[in-house]
């Protein structure tokens, strides 16, 4: 099928296919592409530096690629997500209830300064901040 939605990291890229498979081409070095999901059931994708992470149909993240500062060992496991979003070596969800998770490298405070509130209706992240 054809593409639905691409994402770039820094040397690897996804693509989320109209059946919900992902592609993934570039570096592997990190397991970019390696460690990728063969499933389908994926409604979006996002890359960073290293790693990436794709949002099921179901609300649960899956994340792949680096894990040196926790982008896929600190990732959440339950469902409920509606967003996703990259830094450099984070990761940020926003819940179907307002709140955002954070996870990954958090030597900026882009974990700890995380908002706690509801409330949001869309994410972002730069390099070091969200």
């Amino acid at each position: 099928g054809g593409f639905v939605a691409i994402a770039c990291g820094y040397f690897h890229s996804v693509g989320l296919r109209n059946d919900g498979t992902v592609v993934t081409w570039g570096d592997f070095s990190k397991g970019q592409r390696d460690d990728a999901p063969t499933d389908a059931g994926f409604v979006a994708v996002v890359c960073s530096e290293s790693h990436s992470v794709g949002l099921r149909d179901d609300g649960t993240v899956v994340p792949w690629g680096g894990s040196s500062e926790g982008q896929r060992d600190d990732a959440p496991t339950d469902a409920g997500f509606v967003a996703i979003a990259c830094g450099w070596n984070h990761s940020v969800g926003l819940r179907n209830d307002g709140t955002v998770v954070t996870w990954g490298d958090f030597s900026k405070g882009q974990r700890d300064d995380a908002p706690t509130d509801a409330g949001f209706v869309a994410i972002a992240c730069g390099w070091n901040h969200s």
